[in-house]
């Protein structure tokens, strides 16, 4: 089977600084950090827009839920240029797409419920950065220090935190409106600075025909791959977009305050990805993962018999945690199984990952509505969990077996 590799002339067990093109990396997380920043903005910005627009409970979960969705058919996209232009110059057009929507909404504004789902599908461009980001950084390294190369450009999942803090309070001050607008700076600036820096790794697959691209999806363990990170980076996105209304609805906090609570959840989730990578290049992303779904599956179910928000807090900490260390456990496995499709696998992974999170968000909102509770959708998620958990006991034999084997890399 053939292994991914880094950079041409690149010696095998080298230092990972040394293994790769450092620049490159350090672009790969600015862009896909800011990227993710406004990926999920409608989240901390939801108190007030459904404020001003008399949004339902319902109406609000499709809204931070949307641009997931549309972040998850865009990866797919985002996916097939990867492979047939270029990381760096598909994250070029990407990011113009992403600064030209928002400029938009900002200077002739949102006014309806439909105007925030079209925003929505705008802000996918920014959650499909992950099927750009990851491949521009992990093509410099070998398959040794694959995990943490592309938990550390995975670590951009950060810029949640920083839509989390900084959103509600500017939307205080100026106007929910006024913060589309405001975004589009820090942006620009790292568009720049990712021209200067990025740069495409010379051991790039030959471009395919467009039906080659699907070729991974005739293995099971495509599919595999898919449903595990549909668990784990589902339910990082999707608490991320939906835990503001979350703490502001169950808890009556200020969006403001609302925003803290989540930024220091999502944060506690980015923190560990580069670890979870770290930890499965260490002890294989098979064993890891098992830890992951079982941690997540008993935090999410104890949240709604959480009596307080200090309770809920720990409980929702607990879960990202666990969560951000799968979303590095998963794609320490990806460029081991597929590393000659790893440009459209990430693309796919990440599509399913976004597709995860679009039904939590969407599902906590009519869990809301329906039951006037959220509980029955964080219950139905941890069940998730644990049918993923099943899974990978029934498949992690084989995979030990056979891909893991041949590798020679811990699974």
């Amino acid at each position: 089977m053939t292994t991914a590799s880094g950079a041409a002339g690149t010696a095998p067990g080298s230092g990972f600084w040394n293994s790769g093109h450092w620049p490159t990396l350090v672009a790969a997380f600015l862009y896909f950090d800011l990227a993710f920043m406004v990926w999920v903005i409608l989240g901390p910005l939801a108190p007030a827009i459904s404020e001003d627009l008399g949004l339902t409970p319902a109406q609000k979960g499709l809204m931070v839920a949307v641009p997931t969705l549309a972040g998850a058919v865009l990866r797919v996209v985002n996916g097939l240029l990867v492979d047939r232009i270029g990381p760096k110059r598909s994250g070029a057009i990407s990011q113009l797409i992403v600064i030209a929507g928002l400029f938009s909404a900002w200077l002739m504004g949102v006014h309806s419920f439909a105007g925030t789902l079209a925003l929505g599908v705008i802000l996918g461009f920014a959650g499909a950065s992950f099927a750009i980001a990851l491949p521009l950084a992990s093509r410099w390294y070998p398959p040794e220090h694959q995990g943490k190369a592309m938990g550390l450009a995975g670590m951009g999942n950060s810029g949640t935190v920083l839509a989390a803090l900084f959103a509600p309070g500017l939307a205080k001050l100026f106007g929910w409106n006024a913060v589309l607008g405001l975004a589009c700076i820090p942006l620009t600036i790292v568009f720049f600075v990712y021209l200067a820096m990025a740069k495409d790794a010379p051991n790039a697959p030959a471009p395919k025909k467009l039906i080659d691209y699907f070729e991974p999806l005739k293995s099971a363990d495509a599919w595999w791959l898919m449903a595990f990170y549909s668990v784990t980076f589902g339910g990082f996105v999707g608490l991320a977009a939906s835990l503001p209304i979350y703490f502001t609805d169950q808890f009556h906090l200020t969006p403001v305050m609302a925003g803290y609570c989540t930024a220091a959840c999502v944060f506690a989730g980015s923190l560990v990805r580069p670890m979870g990578g770290a930890l499965a290049d260490r002890i294989g992303g098979v064993k890891a993962l098992m830890m992951v779904f079982v941690v997540a599956a008993l935090a999410l179910a104890g949240v709604p018999q959480a009596a307080n928000l200090p309770a809920a807090l720990g409980l929702f900490v607990i879960a990202m945690l666990a969560l951000g260390t799968g979303n590095g456990s998963v794609f320490q496995l990806v460029p081991q199984r597929f590393a000659a499709e790893i440009g459209v696998m990430t693309g796919l992974v990440g599509m399913a990952g976004g597709v995860g999170g679009f039904y939590l968000a969407s599902s906590l909102g009519f869990a809301k509505q329906w039951s006037g509770s959220f509980g029955p959708g964080f219950y139905i998620f941890a069940g998730l969990a644990v049918v993923a958990l099943i899974g990978l006991m029934f498949v992690k034999g084989q995979w030990r077996a056979t891909w893991g084997a041949a590798e020679g890399v811990r699974i």
